[in-house]
């Protein structure tokens, strides 16, 4: 027997959501951000000003959310091997029962599930609990600081191009290439997340690009009404 080499697109779980989630806010707020101020008749530099306040402040936010959100998972995953490891040390047959009573479930017989959690007993005990009884498996273990910086890269990625349109667009015609450039964007994102995860592209890229340009849309006309940046 060979060992398993195959590869899976839900390896790549662990910076593709980040990645995905991070250019996509990049994208939607830096463009909604630019397009309210603009839509409120201010100038280029004002909306310039803006657009870079907003990439600064939402690479942080996102970096910061990622960390937080991505830790308490990682401290429940924790809390979680702690639990069981104090299990196998204080009961381990009856550790080993209940992994047997798992593989029941899931349609081994009664002899064969023993024999089965013996063996993954006997090789890492504390592995087979963490897999089969905790759903914590290594390719989606919550990594914090590589969340942290797969968002606040990949937003700042995305922020900086409707900024990088909005300084070589004509003020006329800024709007216009603003809300354009960015829909492009993001429906290009879409397909090629979809492309990365193995999911239907055009889905993917119809989905973005529509709650994009609905924000956009949103943003543009309370700068319109209030006549104030927002």
């Amino acid at each position: 027997m060979t060992p398993h080499r195959e590869s899976h697109f839900i390896n790549r779980i662990g910076w593709l959501r980040p990645a995905v989630l991070g250019a996509n806010d990049g994208i939607v707020s830096t463009a909604s951000l630019i397009l309210g101020v603009a839509a409120a008749s201010a100038d280029r530099h004002a909306v310039l000003v803006a657009g870079f306040a907003g990439l600064a402040a939402g690479a942080m936010s996102m970096a910061a959310g990622e960390y937080v959100s991505v830790s308490s998972q990682a401290d429940t995953e924790a809390a979680g091997l702690a639990k069981e490891r104090a299990e196998l040390a204080s009961d381990p047959e009856a550790e080993e029962g209940e992994l047997a009573g798992i593989y029941i479930e899931r349609g081994l017989t009664p002899e064969l599930a023993r024999q089965v959690a013996r063996q993954l007993t006997a090789k890492d005990a504390l592995a087979a609990h963490a897999r089969d009884e905790l759903g914590i498996l290594e390719i989606t273990t919550a990594r914090p600081v590589q969340a942290a910086l797969y968002s606040a890269a990949s937003f700042a990625a995305g922020a900086a191009i409707p900024l990088v349109i909005a300084a070589l667009a004509p003020m006329g015609a800024l709007n216009v290439a603003v809300g354009a450039g960015s829909l492009v964007l993001l429906a290009t994102l879409g397909g090629l997340g979809a492309a990365a995860g193995g999911a239907p592209i055009y889905l993917a890229m119809a989905r973005v690009a529509f709650w994009g340009a609905l924000a956009m849309a949103v943003t543009m006309g309370l700068g319109a009404l209030f006549g104030a940046a927002v």
